[in-house]
């Protein structure tokens, strides 16, 4: 057996490499993947408690801003254009932007008539008068007739919209007396219709049940209470309002003369006072009259007790009913 002690010694040096489950990669691979997953479970929660018109919201958020594509100038290369509506501008300045005469640049060609229009009330008024403002000599505006609503037709709107609150008064007023309990009873004696003349409330008299003490103007704890919610419903709008007096044919002799016809007038002017003392301001009262038995309710029965009233009337400040 050879002598192994002249043999060299052999030392065997090993490198660790630092890593794979003893490293700390996987710590950040792990933490995104959490991040991950917690932004996931955050978009399922906002889409389950969001409504359909917040997430439309977000979306629009987040879409890109579109520019509109309209164009004016020459195109090209520093050709004026720009993101305003197509046309020929006007200077404050006293400048018109667009000389007459001037030929039209090539997108006219692809213009809209109401495109063209607007261009024709803007830029072409300006030029034939020369007034830097776009004014033209009929008009008196920039715009000139073009697109606009005649007297008539602004008129007309005005009325439909007075004719509209005026409705809108009648059914407030009746819901109101149906929901109080102490005149509730009273509400088959309250007639409301429009007329030309405007909204006209009538306060009626009915067998065994009358607004005024029989021969006089005392008007009952009843009728006063329904003076006031008529008052409060009046008060809604700025109109003036008409009060008229109507009694039955049947004739009435007081002391000195006192008949039918100072009888209305009175009751007519003691619902005036009832309805001011119930907040209605005194200027709005145009006119207070009696009429005694000359305009019946009932003209087929003139001794009919509904002959007795007292007629509101919410007078319309259009002059007349609106057009159909």
């Amino acid at each position: 057996m050879a002598d192994q002690s002249n043999q060299p010694i052999i030392i065997k040096k090993v490198n660790k490499v630092e890593g794979g489950h003893h490293g700390g990669a996987w710590k950040v691979a792990y933490a995104d993947f959490v991040t991950a997953m917690m932004a996931f479970f955050l978009l399922l929660w906002l889409l389950n408690v969001t409504t359909s018109d917040q997430k439309k919201g977000i979306a629009d958020y987040f879409a890109p801003a579109s520019i509109s594509s309209s164009k004016s100038g020459a195109g090209g290369l520093l050709g004026g254009q720009t993101v305003i509506v197509d046309g020929a501008r006007i200077a404050t300045s006293g400048v018109v932007s667009a000389q007459p005469g001037m030929a039209p640049p090539a997108s006219d060609a692809k213009k809209t008539d109401e495109q063209k229009e607007g261009d024709q009330t803007g830029a072409g008024l300006a030029g034939q008068t020369g007034d830097a403002s776009g004014q033209s000599g009929d008009t008196g505006d920039g715009t000139g007739r073009a697109g606009k609503l005649s007297d008539k037709e602004l008129e007309a709107q005005a009325a439909m919209r007075e004719e509209q609150k005026m409705r809108e008064i009648e059914g407030q007023l009746k819901q109101a007396i149906q929901d109080n309990p102490q005149i509730s009873e009273l509400s088959k004696q309250i007639i409301t219709d429009l007329t030309p003349e405007g909204l006209r409330i009538q306060l009626v008299d009915q067998d065994q049940s009358s607004m005024f003490n029989s021969g006089s103007a005392g008007m009952n704890d009843r009728t006063r209470k329904l003076m006031q919610l008529v008052a409060q419903a009046l008060a809604k709008l700025p109109n003036k309002i008409s009060i008229s007096g109507h009694t039955d044919a049947t004739p009435f002799r007081g002391t000195g003369g006192y008949g039918n016809w100072e009888l209305s007038a009175d009751r007519a002017n003691a619902s005036r006072r009832a309805l001011v003392e119930a907040g209605l301001a005194p200027p709005r009262i145009k006119q207070v009259v009696g009429k005694a038995d000359t305009e019946p309710l009932i003209s087929s029965d003139p001794q009919n007790p509904a002959n007795r009233r007292i007629s509101v009337v919410v007078l319309r400040e259009r002059g007349g009913a609106p057009a159909q």
